[in-house]
């Protein structure tokens, strides 16, 4: 019973479960890897302005696979089931893969585009052309953005507040070029709200009932009468 409902969970939202497994054969590949040979990778997997030079295709596609840090996939399998599979089971595979394409894309080459100006400006050195810049960062800004609209009003705003605050405190208190990307990916994950069109809310009603249903089982003699006392 476990096992068929992991694997109907995993049916549906294909693209988060590929992409993630993906992201998990990277780690590996890393970990595994002596030093230089990750120092290379990472490298040559990187969407900054070297590479965008080079193969400006290749390296925004591939730079979206792998993440700098293998230890935190755990923490990213969370995220992805959190964000990405609920937008992917909610809007569609294709719309949802839309989103995070555009979000990641363009967050790349805004936030390059300002390490570039930076350059020119004497504000970063030259060597920044050649920075580290992989990641799914940008595509978990974007869903978490989208899904804002999952949510139903009022949380809505609280959740939205959240958000914004979120991506809007880095990004204003001495950022960096990577906070730029978030902020630009979250935003075109909330324009792409024409995408959920269509789509109902979640309900929070059938969440209390189930939690109430939940409860009962937890608590099998909660409302039982209790026997009569004997009195003297």
């Amino acid at each position: 019973m476990a096992c068929s409902r992991t694997g109907a969970w995993i049916r549906s939202a294909p693209g988060t479960h590929i992409w993630l497994l993906i992201i998990g054969v990277t780690s590996l590949v890393i970990a595994s890897a002596s030093h230089g040979l990750e120092t290379f990778l990472l490298h040559r997997t990187s969407s900054n302005i070297h590479e965008l030079n080079k193969h400006p295709l290749q390296s925004l596609l591939i730079s979206g696979f792998w993440i700098e840090n293998p230890s935190s996939f755990l923490l990213y399998a969370l995220f992805f089931e959190l964000f990405h599979a609920n937008v992917e089971r909610w809007i569609g595979t294709w719309r949802w893969l839309f989103t995070v394409g555009v979000a990641h894309v363009a967050a790349t080459l805004v936030s390059q585009e300002v390490v570039l100006l930076s350059i020119q400006d004497h504000s970063l050195p030259r060597s920044m052309k050649h920075v580290v810049d992989i990641g799914v960062s940008y595509g978990l800004a974007a869903s978490a953005g989208l899904l804002a609209y999952r949510v139903p009003r009022p949380w809505r705003w609280g959740y939205l507040t959240g958000l914004v605050l979120f991506f809007a405190v880095p990004l204003l208190t001495g950022g960096t070029f990577t906070d730029v990307g978030h902020a630009i990916a979250v935003t075109v994950g909330l324009l792409c709200w024409p995408l959920t069109q269509g789509r109902a809310p979640w309900d929070v009603s059938r969440a209390t009932a189930a939690v109430r249903r939940l409860s009962r089982r937890v608590a099998p003699g909660r409302g039982r009468s209790r026997p009569p006392r004997s009195t003297r």
